[in-house]
């Protein structure tokens, strides 16, 4: 009976260890001291293939899944900070499916942020790194808030939230400047090359053809628009004063149908004429 209870009083953490997927390590976690039911993250390796990119290199990726929304980057760093040096985090709302470039994004400009549970990868400066975080499981539950560390939720959250979304006038001036410069460079150093490369036959001896011809197209200006906007004005202008009043539209009907019955009068009598010099010669 005693190994019978003994049984049935088996901690949570070795259930959810023996249910976690194949493949699959199950880290306990809670929210702070006074949460009374831990939250599981189940971590891997992450598995890519050879030459697919840097942005998670293989033996030194760790794959989170089931994170929860109050979970940061902040905050998983810190987690697992004593595995080893976290060179970055990276947090998405699924998997991704091939491995993408790393980019410089503004920070004013963000893509929506992802809401509810979220997938994470870890990555380590050394490898040793993931298998440590994997040796977790033995640990008891980790703590994600702490008193040193407290993580915002509610109304501290909002509020900070809310103070980091106001914008600073003169930093985005700036790096809107900057974005346009390189833009500009960009464009310039495209059409230089355009340039360069016109009317110089490639390998197959297939010549280039561009728009920068006789008769070039015509700029898409704000000057441009306006001018042909005016010539039609001008000419719709002119149509409608030539009828404008309502006897001059009926005049210039009378005319033409007067025209048309000289006409047919015309050719009545010529037709007259040629019937007339008919005559019948059999011979």
């Amino acid at each position: 009976a005693a190994s019978c209870c003994a049984k049935m009083a088996a901690p949570a953490e070795r259930v959810a260890a023996a249910a976690a997927p194949p493949g699959y390590t199950a880290l306990a976690v809670k929210f702070g001291q006074r949460q009374r039911s831990p939250h599981y993250l189940l971590v891997k390796e992450h598995q890519v293939r050879e030459g697919a990119g840097t942005t998670h290199p293989a033996r030194r990726t760790l794959f989170v899944l089931n994170v929860p929304p109050y979970c940061s980057q902040d905050s998983l760093i810190r987690l697992f900070s004593r595995c080893g040096h976290v060179q970055s985090v990276h947090l998405c709302d699924k998997p991704e499916l091939g491995e993408k470039k790393e980019k410089t994004t503004s920070k004013f400009f963000r893509h929506k942020t992802v809401t509810g549970f979220q997938v994470a990868y870890v990555v380590f400066r050394k490898p040793t790194g993931v298998q440590a975080a994997k040796a977790l499981s033995q640990e008891g539950p980790l703590l994600i808030s702490t008193e040193s560390h407290p993580v915002k939720t509610g109304i501290s959250k909002w509020i900070a939230s809310y103070a980091a979304s106001v914008v600073d006038p003169e930093e985005l001036k700036a790096e809107v400047d900057d974005y346009m410069q390189a833009y500009d460079k960009k464009i310039a150093e495209e059409e230089a090359k355009a340039a360069k490369e016109e009317g110089i036959p490639d390998a197959e001896g297939w010549v280039k053809v561009t728009r920068k011809g006789r008769k070039p197209g015509l700029p898409r200006t704000e000057a441009a628009n306006l001018r042909v906007l005016e010539r039609e004005k001008q000419k719709r202008a002119r149509k409608e004063l030539l009828n404008f009043y309502a006897w001059q539209h009926r005049e210039t009907k009378r005319e033409h149908i007067a025209q048309l019955r000289k006409k047919f009068e015309e050719d009545k009598q010529r037709i007259a004429l040629m019937r007339a010099q008919r005559k019948f010669r059999p011979y």
